[in-house]
């Protein structure tokens, strides 16, 4: 995220007078130790400046209407009870009455509503947990598991339960299916009992520790967001880890995390970082458990993000292992592994851009192409401010490594930005600024309509030989700047995935209780298209590793939608258009007995099959026969890609050592690398046909 900080104050002082604060009946019970929660002046205060400043100074300035108050009102639910299976449609009725007054309610600063809502969902959640701990009171051991009964999984759009009784069979079923998944998983009936009890007892433990500020941050947080996924409030306990806890960058391990229903997924991870170097996370894993060295492994089904945070973070040096359940198991397999990650920062030098080269050989001649690997946008601003002549920064480092390269008389480059989640908006212009001769490089609408336009001013072109920039989903912000320019000016072919589609510029304001980042700008490439929603789409596209419709911008609720403003450069003619058909029949023909992209192209197709998966079989001998027959279907995947490489072919899916470290043996060569492979080859395929052409 682009951190943006306006010339002028934004913050408001609102008057606080007599609000009313309207008495909402709630049906609770006198034990809870939430039901005389309610919102203090602080917080009443606070959400006033919220809507202002929403009203304001947010990017698109959508009203607050019934409209949004409908938005507010369906997300807080989702927020709450995803799966539907707390609330009651007697619970929803009642609420339903203030489906349209939300925005009301948030002008004149009557928070009870949203108190209201979430302390019923604790009283749910807490008569759930003690249903669920009174079937394991009765011994996992009576439990039928030869019954032909099946649990709806995906239950987003269900209907809510009729009754109690209804939400009884439900959790029946639930707790079942808890059961049978660890049973599966290879877990013995007295740790299966004791697990799940002490999972269920530490949600209950936690609910009593709700505070008042649990719930105006849910609730005012759900209101932000409506406008957009990163808008967001921040208590004034988020606002002093904001890194942490709004970019969800962690300190420590170096992993993007995002909360998803009961758990906690990987959106990515941060290049160079420990959970990077140690190979064994990968997107959209789940962490289902956390240890601190060598103690007791911590169940973290159910906990908020914020709680899972502080567990996994530490001091520097110290030892986090984890518990994750891959998302190559498919939705309905618990089979998880334990991966021991060592904290530590993330140093700058490691996330460096590196060079190779890449040795091919193309319709009958060898060719050298020179490698740039880019993890992230650096510069070290502490050492520029100072005036280190020597300071790092992505440019530099590129302009050093492109200048070795070409001594070392190489083909061609290929810029390789996979998994590169962006970092300085002044690294992307400089960058942009080695291989155009001068012009803009990116434009930043405002929320008044005012477009700044960044430019690079420096004459003539550093590299203006052949190039290729290999992007993927993962390949966030700065990355699409770039990504965006090269494409726009015709400077390299753009191979790989589609970006990730994070277009918008944030900043953050101070409350008088807590922060709030809002979206306040957008960027636009040079040829006025936005890289919001839609990011950077390909010249050639290559199966993705990670399913784009769960991870990227367009899978985030109330994302900005994509669109274009006045171009700041006239078109010039595309010289690989003309050779795009061809070259895409080549690749594809390539592809199409290549075993990594046949092996992606077939795993990524089992994982979606699998996600599209609404009902589970609660028949142990169905579900096991189902589970031996995904295993036997990514064992024979994995032995064709084996075979294809000469490799022995392996009996069982290999399982990993928690306590094994990357080697230098594991860091494959270029050559190794399918997609970088191909990327030259289409790259060398320009070149020749190109070549022809000139001849001609």
């Amino acid at each position: 995220m682009q951190r943006f900080v306006p010339s002028t104050a934004l913050a408001l002082l609102i008057g606080f007078s007599a609000l009313p604060l309207t008495a909402c009946a709630a049906a609770t019970s006198p034990d809870n130790s939430w039901d005389k929660l309610q919102p203090d002046r602080e917080q009443v205060i606070a959400s006033l400046n919220v809507v202002e400043l929403l009203k304001r100074h947010h990017y698109s300035k959508p009203p607050l209407n019934d409209e949004r108050s409908v938005i507010i009102y369906e997300s807080y639910l989702k927020l709450l009870d995803p799966s539907r299976s707390y609330f009651t449609a007697s619970d929803i009725a009642e609420f339903d009455k203030w489906r349209t007054q939300f925005d009301d309610f948030l002008k004149s600063g009557d928070l009870d509503p949203g108190f209201t809502i979430y302390k019923r969902h604790l009283d749910r959640l807490k008569q759930r947990l003690d249903y669920a701990l009174g079937l394991l009171n009765k011994g996992i051991d009576k439990i039928d598991f030869t019954a032909d009964e099946s649990l709806m999984v995906d239950r987003e759009k269900a209907p809510w339960a009729k009754d109690t009784a209804e939400l009884d069979e439900l959790w029946r079923k639930r707790v079942k299916d808890e059961v049978l998944r660890l049973k599966i998983a290879g877990k013995e009936p007295a740790a299966i009992q004791e697990l799940l009890t002490k999972r269920y007892k530490n949600q209950l433990a936690r609910l009593e520790q709700t505070r008042s500020e649990d719930i105006f941050q849910a609730y005012i947080n759900t209101f932000a967001q409506s406008y957009d996924p990163h808008t967001n409030y921040l208590s004034p306990d988020s606002a002093e880890n904001f890194d942490i806890n709004m970019s969800l960058s962690l300190e420590g391990i170096g992993a993007v995390l995002q909360s998803d229903n009961d758990t906690v997924k990987v959106v990515r991870l941060v290049p160079a970082g420990p959970a990077d170097k140690s190979k064994q996370v990968a997107p959209s894993d789940k962490i289902v458990g956390v240890a601190q060295g060598d103690g007791e492994m911590v169940d973290v089904i159910g906990w908020r993000l914020d709680e899972v945070v502080k567990l996994i973070r530490g001091p520097k040096g110290s030892v986090v292992r984890l518990e994750v359940v891959p998302a190559t198991n498919g939705p309905n397999d618990q089979t998880s592994k334990i991966v021991a990650i060592t904290r530590e920062a993330v140093k700058l030098e490691e996330q460096a851009a590196k060079k190779s080269v890449l040795k091919l050989s193309h319709d009958g001649r060898d060719y050298k192409l020179g490698v740039i690997e880019i993890p992230a946008f650096y510069l070290d601003f502490k050492a520029f401010r100072a005036g280190d002549p020597d300071y790092k920064s992505t440019t530099r480092d590129v302009k050093k490594l492109l200048a070795e390269l070409q001594k070392e008389k190489v083909d061609g480059v290929v810029i390789d930005l996979r998994n590169n989640g962006g970092g300085s908006l002044q690294e992307a212009t400089e960058l942009t600024g080695l291989f155009i001769n001068q012009g803009p490089t990116v434009l930043v609408r405002n929320s008044d309509g005012r477009v700044d336009v960044l430019a690079d001013e420096n004459p003539g072109t550093y590299y203006s030989g052949p190039m290729a920039l290999l992007v993927n989903r993962l390949s966030a912000s700065a990355s699409e700047i770039f990504a965006g320019a090269m494409q726009d000016y015709h400077r390299a072919l753009i191979l790989g995935g589609q970006t990730f589609g994070k277009g918008t510029v944030q900043t953050i304001q101070p409350l008088n209780h807590g922060e709030l980042k809002l979206t306040l700008a957008k960027f636009y490439r040079v040829s006025g298209q936005s890289t919001q929603h839609q990011g950077v789409l390909p010249d050639i596209a290559y199966p993705a590793v990670v399913d784009t419709k769960e991870i990227g911008e367009s899978a985030l609720p109330e994302a900005m939608p994509w669109d274009s403003i006045r171009p700041a450069i006239k078109p010039e003619s595309d010289p690989f258009k003309p050779f795009l058909v061809e070259l895409k029949a080549r690749h594809d023909a390539r592809v199409a007995k290549d075993a990594d992209f046949v092996f992606t192209r077939e795993r990524l197709e089992l994982a979606q099959k699998l996600s599209h998966e609404t009902t589970v079989s609660l028949n142990e001998t169905k579900r096991r026969a189902q589970h031996t027959d995904i295993e036997t279907q990514q064992l024979a995947m994995e032995n064709t890609r084996r075979a294809a490489k000469g490799q022995e072919p392996l009996k069982e899916l290999k399982k990993e050592d928690e306590d094994a470290l990357p080697t230098e043996d594991d860091k494959i060569k270029p050559e190794d690398d399918a997609y970088l492979s191909e990327t030259g080859q289409i790259l060398l395929d320009y070149l020749g046909l190109n070549s022809a052409v000139a001849k001609h």
